[in-house]
C-alpha cells in the first residue's frame, strides 16, 4: 500500500503556507503545487515499496528522478505538464533542503523536458471590435446584453483577466479613470480605464435591475448572484461562431489582444508588463514572439524565395 509519512505531509503543508503567506501565491496555485508534489511522493512510495518520509526524500537519486520522469511520460504526461510538475518538486525540495539541512542538488539539477512554448493567440483589432459588438446580441434581455458587453469591453480595453473583471464591486461604479486591480498572488496594479469601457459599465449599471450594493459584486447573474465566468465564456463562444472566429477567441484572448495591439502600436514592453500585472518580464515578452511569428508568416507568403 502506497502511503506518505505524516512528517512528509506536514512538510508539504508548511511549504504551501510559505507560498501563500510570504510569496503571495493564490490558493489555486498552491493546490496545483500540492497535487504535483503529492503525486511525486506517491511515486517514491511505490518506487521504494514502502512509506515515503523525510529520510527517503533526502536520499533521492538521479536514477529515482529519471524513473519518475519516465513514468510520467509513459502515462502520456506532456512535456509542458512534466516541466510544471518538476518545477513544483524543485521548489518544494529547495525549501525542504534548507529546513532539514540536506543537499538537494540531485533534484535541483534535473533538466525539464524541452517543449514548444504556446504563444498567445490574440484577435485582430477588427475581430476584437466585432466580438464586442456581437456579444451584445447574444441575450434578449437588454440589461444582460449591456452586462456582457461591459465585461468583454473591460477585458479588451483594460487587459483584465476574467476573474479580475468579475471581482469588481458595486463601489467601483461609476468606474474612475484609473482602476486598482488585485491580480494573481495578491499583486496590486493600477489600470487606466478608457472612456468606452467606462461608458459600457455605466450603461449596464443604469439597466441592471438588481441593487448594486457597494460591497456586492458589480456584475450579476440572471437571479442576482455573482456572474459566473462560464456565462461570459458561453456568450463569447456563441459570438465567435457567428463571426467565424477560431476556438481560441476566448475571454482570455481579449486580454492577449489588448497587449499585442499595444505592442504593435509602439508601447513599451515594461509598461505593458505593469498593465497586465506580470511578475516576470519574460511572460510579457511572449507577445514579441507573437509579432515575430506573424512577421515570418507574412514573409513566407510574400517573399519569392520562400515559396
Amino acid at each position: 500500500m502506497i502511503s506518505i509519512a505524516p512528517a512528509a505531509n506536514q512538510a508539504i503543508e508548511d511549504w504551501l503556507a510559505v507560498k501563500i503567506s510570504i510569496e503571495a501565491k493564490s490558493e489555486k496555485t498552491a493546490q496545483a503545487y500540492q497535487r504535483d508534489v503529492l503525486d511525486f511522493l506517491a511515486f517514491l512510495g511505490q518506487h521504494y515499496g514502502g512509506q515515503c518520509g523525510l529520510k527517503a526524500l533526502a536520499k533521492v537519486t538521479v536514477s529515482d528522478m529519471r524513473a519518475w520522469m519516465a513514468q510520467m511520460r509513459t502515462g502520456n504526461v506532456s512535456p509542458r505538464s512534466l516541466a510544471r510538475k518538476l518545477s513544483a518538486v524543485k521548489s518544494f525540495y529547495r525549501w525542504l533542503a534548507r529546513r532539514e539541512g540536506f543537499d538537494a542538488t540531485v533534484v535541483l539539477a534535473m533538466r525539464a523536458p524541452k517543449f514548444q512554448a504556446k504563444l498567445p493567440r490574440p484577435l485582430s483589432p477588427q475581430s476584437a471590435q466585432n466580438m464586442i459588438e456581437t456579444v451584445e446580441f447574444q441575450s434578449l434581455s437588454p440589461w444582460m446584453a449591456a452586462r456582457d458587453t461591459a465585461v468583454v469591453t473591460l477585458l479588451y480595453g483594460c487587459g483584465l483577466r476574467i476573474s479580475e473583471a468579475l471581482s469588481l464591486h458595486g463601489r467601483d461604479a461609476p468606474l474612475p479613470t484609473g482602476l486598482r486591480i488585485l491580480g494573481k498572488g495578491g499583486k496590486e496594479r493600477m489600470v487606466p480605464v478608457i472612456d468606452i469601457a467606462r461608458d459600457a459599465v455605466q450603461h449596464y449599471t443604469q439597466l441592471c435591475p438588481h441593487d448594486l450594493m457597494p460591497d456586492q459584486p458589480l456584475f450579476r447573474g440572471a437571479r442576482g448572484g455573482a456572474l459566473n465566468p462560464r456565462q461570459v465564456q458561453k456568450v463569447m463562444q456563441s459570438a465567435r461562431l457567428q463571426l467565424g472566429l477560431p476556438a481560441t477567441a476566448t475571454p482570455h484572448a481579449m486580454r492577449h489582444s489588448f497587449a499585442t495591439h499595444l505592442l504593435n502600436a509602439g508601447a513599451d514592453l515594461r509598461a505593458i508588463q505593469e498593465l497586465l500585472g506580470h511578475t516576470s518580464l519574460s511572460t510579457t515578452e511572449a507577445y514579441t514572439a507573437v509579432d515575430s511569428a506573424r512577421l515570418m508568416q507574412v514573409y513566407a507568403k510574400t517573399h519569392p524565395k520562400a515559396k
